[in-house]
């Protein structure tokens, strides 16, 4: 059995065709349609990967995916959004979500995209840190367990960050352009763009307590990209 995968949706002719095509690619499909069962769901399963929709009954898949990832669940989730305004994608990004896939979505894409993510947690797992701890005062980065610890308040990576940062440490001191982090880090060709890139990197510099205009470990290149100057210790 392949990689198993948890659906949360409400619509149950979509249900019923991705669980039809992910059973036929041999994924083992679970799905849930009511936003707070679908939450217990996965804090208590053992997915490897969550499809999570925006709009649902009981909970919304914002609230979901935040109290999941602040639950320490930092498996990939790929939202399933009707709205088509790009703030609402940045919403969910920030939040700690992997990818997006507006509605209605070809299912072609929607496997590719399952594949990456899947792809990317693997890398994930065979992180850059072998464990030990990188410390630097305050802060504690362990990219094995997924988690930044600032002033001894812990916040769970999600697992592009942890791929993220995970480059960020293979090139540290050297500028790095958001076209490589997009042909490195993302790694297939999609709608993702360079914002994506930045709403990640806010992410980080977020949890890693970086002050915008005088940043300590991620420096914007103007222009280029980012410099990342690890914690030392």
């Amino acid at each position: 059995m392949g990689a198993k995968i948890l659906m949360i949706e409400d619509e149950a002719g979509i249900i019923l065709t991705v669980g039809d095509r992910l059973s036929a690619e041999g994924y083992e499909f679970e799905s849930c349609p009511d936003g707070v069962a679908g939450e217990a769901i996965a804090r208590n399963g053992n997915h490897d990967l969550i499809i999570l929709d925006v709009m649902l009954p009981g909970k919304d898949g914002f609230a979901i995916c935040g109290s999941l990832r602040a639950n320490g669940i930092v498996k990939p989730i790929l939202m399933l959004t009707a709205r088509g305004q790009v703030s609402d994608r940045v919403a969910g990004l920030k939040l700690g979500a992997d990818d997006y896939l507006g509605k209605p979505f070809d299912m072609t894409e929607l496997l590719a995209r399952i594949e990456a993510l899947l792809r990317r947690a693997e890398a994930s797992a065979n992180a850059y840190d072998t464990g030990a701890e990188k410390a630097d005062g305050d802060l504690v980065i362990d990219l094995k367990r997924g988690y930044i610890s600032l002033k001894g308040s812990e916040s769970p990576l999600s697992a592009q960050e942890i791929k993220l940062l995970d480059y960020f440490y293979r090139h540290a001191d050297a500028i790095v352009s958001r076209e490589e982090l997009l042909n490195t880090v993302w790694g297939y060709d999609s709608d993702i763009t360079t914002r994506t890139i930045d709403v990640h990197v806010a992410r980080l510099r977020q949890k890693l307590g970086d002050v915008k205009d005088v940043p300590k470990y991620i420096h914007t290149i103007r222009g280029i990209g980012y410099k990342f100057t690890p914690p030392k210790g």
